[in-house]
């Protein structure tokens, strides 16, 4: 879902305050009232006690890692598993990463955000789930793929475009632990076409990558793309649900 005919980027002629003039299927990105990212401010976060624990279980498939060129992602070759969110189902289908963040938590920016896309069996409904890194210890999940991302830069440098790395199988089991507080909203995809309705899910947990982590998910992007970090969108009304259960109960 990461294919576009219309180039975009976040600098320049291209950027984020162009997007809804680059292409007539990108208007939403300039005239959308429920657009992603968003500040998690206090303000504007309800808790709500009747959203559900957000259960995963995801297992180890065979999965490829691509340059987007905006972004560097992985795409499943076959089922990973499922989240369940108001009676729906919603398959992993792919995930990518983000730097900076593009969610804030209230007013603080991330070193990075990584999304994993799900999509319901028909295809009409997507939702979300984010996780929020900082500077600190190597991350498990980018470890696994370390030396891929490695080749991926190479093959970038050497002037290879459209590069596709297969990785084998890919275990997504740390990002299977319980979820003790997440945030929960309506709004967009952060790239054109900035589709509305995307079910947004971000885990209350930050978790860290090394800094040679953040620049390898750097490196093989376009030079306009290397800061893709959309800006923050107005709420417009909208309120940003919580859930949260401590780990003791």
């Amino acid at each position: 879902m990461n294919v576009y005919s219309t180039k975009f980027g976040y600098a320049g002629p291209n950027g984020p305050e162009k997007w809804g003039s680059l292409s007539p299927s990108y208007l939403s990105c300039s005239n959308g009232k429920a657009q992603s990212p968003v500040d998690l401010a206090k303000a504007d976060v309800v808790w709500n006690k009747q959203l559900k624990s957000l259960d995963k279980h995801y297992i180890p498939t065979n999965a490829t890692l691509v340059n987007n060129k905006f972004n560097l992602g992985v795409h499943f070759e076959a089922k990973v598993g499922d989240i369940n969110i108001d009676r729906k189902n919603y398959s992993l289908k792919q995930l990518h990463w983000h730097s900076p963040s593009e969610h804030q938590a209230n007013g603080r920016i991330h070193d990075a955000e990584l999304h994993l896309v799900h999509l319901t069996e028909d295809n009409n409904y997507i939702a979300v789930l984010a996780v929020l890194y900082k500077l600190g210890d190597a991350d498990p999940i980018i470890s696994k793929i370390e030396d891929k991302l490695i080749d991926l830069e190479k093959q970038n440098l050497a002037g290879h475009k459209d590069v596709q790395i297969a990785l084998g199988t890919f275990d997504l089991n740390e990002i299977n632990k319980r979820t003790h507080r997440y945030y929960r909203y309506v709004g967009s995809l952060t790239t054109p076409p900035c589709k509305e309705g995307i079910t947004w899910n971000i885990l209350g947990k930050v978790r860290t990558l090394s800094k040679k982590q953040l620049e390898l998910l750097k490196a093989p992007l376009d030079p306009e793309c290397k800061h893709n970090a959309r800006p923050i969108q107005p709420l417009n009304g909208r309120k940003i649900e919580m859930y949260y259960k401590p780990k003791h109960a």
